[in-house]
């Protein structure tokens, strides 16, 4: 390989693991290239929330420890994991946060609960995130950066933070206000018009990976779009480049010290779906940039012996999907992980029968589906019902309350394939094909659940996780309300996902392990591509991001540490 181009460290995708790889290991000193293969970069963490989980991150100082975190994530554990990999994570993790402020990217605490409210030490600030970003602040990279997706925009253009989406989405205080302060915002913005269509405000993951990438441009770090990983090159026992491919083009890049695997997970590939999970599901059904994570980098570690873990599950979320607007034959996929726990709606299972809180955290909720559908082979899909209330104040996926999208607007040709109406609950039972009985019969309980406040089966509204996600106009439970007025409705909700938690299996210093555990000599792993320190645990928003970053962070470390030592 003396001919080939050579880096220090090459980083194989453009996510939040990858671009805080880059950004650290040339903070450190190295030569970094990042190869990325679509034609945009940030990864699914431009899509995301971009949120971080980052327990005892101090940024505004508390009582929050070491001990604390690990007094939460103990009760929630439900196998086995890798001890010291946790606890590198616990511990380097709030190193990683400061790293990123130090270098520009703003980082503020989220008033967010964990998703385990009820457990021992649960609290609400442990995740992070970044305000606003604009986009212009990229230069002429700004239109080479991964757009969001049409749920985090209202009619597909106007951007929403954090704060808007929950404003508009329940129809909250000032959702008016906000909402054409959005509009006058983007129309406003002449300069960005003439460019294109899109909004120069990024908000959540988007705000996240701009600040990141503007600080990985600002220091002169390649990013190599449409470059594909098609192999890892095994020489003397330890991994010396890559060899990639650009439109036919094959060629090899040395790296002279490590690296580092950051190119998501496989929830786009049906045939490892197949493999790993318990219930596959369809990679259709996924909340991920279409077609983007395939899995090639964890394909090319096994290819050289690499071992995996985790694989035997996804980050999962509700979803349900619609036609596309202005685009025949496609159809878009759309999160549904707050609307399945609105009050004035049940989610049941085929046999019209509930099978969860449905106001739980977005994973919790798959791995009920999951549970359910190898009980009763009557989940995945399961159906969210709901009433005239719901659907004047509430989104159900795609399809945005009555006021911005009254029944009128919604095609012709998606009732009773998408979305179905009836005038009772009985009719509307017929249509979607469940049992009348059974499922007038939890709508009867549900409402009984209402009156009381008190959801008798699952416990649904009685934490901090749930009511921050309910309606503080519903009362005695915010997360609870009748289903009694005409029309009623139903959506399908299918088994979706953020990616998956499993992958190559790496150590507490991100190094890839074969499988006798011994480290693969200049091979890391960070981010979906690698095993999940948690294993099938969601602890809190920002588990998939946080834990992709700061393997990111680890992996450069180790590369300089292992740098130095070979320059001695």
């Amino acid at each position: 390989m003396s001919s080939v181009e050579s880096y220090d460290v090459i980083v194989v995708g453009s996510g939040a693991a990858g671009a805080v790889a880059a950004l650290r290991a040339k903070e450190l000193g190295l030569s970094v290239l990042i190869v990325e293969k679509a034609h945009k970069y940030g990864g699914t963490s431009a899509t995301s929330g971009g949120v971080l989980w980052v327990p005892n991150n101090q940024l505004t100082p508390n009582d929050d420890s070491r001990e604390k975190t690990f007094s939460y994530i103990d009760s929630l554990l439900r196998g086995p994991v890798q001890r010291d990999r946790l606890e590198a994570y616990v511990d380097e993790a709030p190193k990683m946060a400061n790293f990123l402020i130090s270098t520009g990217v703003p980082l503020v605490q989220a008033m967010w609960p964990d998703y385990f409210a009820d457990a021992p030490e649960a609290r609400a600030d442990r995740s992070i995130l970044c305000d606003t970003f604009d986009g212009r602040e990229l230069g002429t990279h700004f239109v080479e950066m991964r757009e969001q997706y049409n749920r985090f925009k209202i009619f597909g253009r106007y951007t929403m933070d954090i704060g808007e989406f929950f404003a508009i989405s329940t129809r909250g205080p000032g959702w008016i206000r906000a909402f054409l302060k959005m509009v006058w915002r983007y129309w406003s913005d002449l300069s960005t018009r003439k460019i294109g269509g899109r909004d120069r405000r990024f908000t959540q993951g988007a705000a996240l990976m701009g600040h990141i990438f503007k600080q990985v441009f600002a220091r002169g770090i390649e990013v190599r779009l449409e470059t594909r990983l098609d192999k890892l090159i095994l020489e003397d026992g330890k991994i010396s480049g890559i060899t990639v491919s650009n439109f036919g083009r094959v060629y090899d890049i040395k790296a002279n010290h490590g690296v580092v695997l950051a190119a998501g997970g496989f929830e786009w590939n049906q045939e490892l779906r197949d493999r790993f999970f318990e219930v596959p599901g369809l990679t259709r059904h996924s909340s991920t940039p279409e077609d983007a994570n395939r899995g090639e980098a964890i394909i090319a570690g096994m290819d050289i012996g690499a071992a995996t873990e985790h694989t035997e599950s996804g980050w999962w979320i509700p979803t349900m999907h619609k036609p596309m607007p202005k685009a025949a034959n496609f159809e878009e996929i759309h999160q549904a992980a707050f609307d399945v726990g609105r009050p004035h709606s049940v989610c049941v299972n085929r046999k019209g029968l509930r099978f969860v809180n449905e106001a739980c955290s977005y994973d919790e909720f798959g791995i009920a589906m999951v549970e359910d559908q190898k009980k009763t082979g009557a989940n995945t899909p399961c159906w969210l019902v709901f009433d005239a209330t719901f659907r004047s104040k509430f989104t159900a996926g795609g399809f945005l309350p009555t006021l911005i999208m009254p029944d009128s607007m919604i095609s012709a040709d998606s009732w009773d394939h998408y979305i179905f109406r009836a005038e009772s609950i009985e009719a509307l039972a017929d249509k979607i094909h469940l049992p009348a009985v059974e499922l007038k019969n939890t709508v009867n309980n549900m409402n009984e659940y209402a009156k009381s406040g008190v959801d008798k089966e699952y416990n649904r509204g009685s934490n901090a996780y749930d009511q921050m996600f309910g309606d503080a106009n519903v009362a005695p439970n915010p997360c609870l309300g009748r289903i009694d007025k005409p029309p009623y409705y139903a959506v399908p909700i299918n088994l979706g996902d953020l990616g998956t938690k499993g992958g190559l299996k790496a150590n507490a210093k991100a190094q890839v392990l074969d499988g006798q555990d011994q480290v693969i000599a200049g091979l890391y792993a960070a981010g979906n591509n690698s095993g999940s320190p948690f294993g099938n645990l969601y602890p809190g928003a920002g588990g998939t991001i946080g834990p992709a970053a700061t393997f990111g962070f680890v992996a450069a470390n180790e590369i300089a540490v292992s740098a130095a030592k070979g320059a001695e």
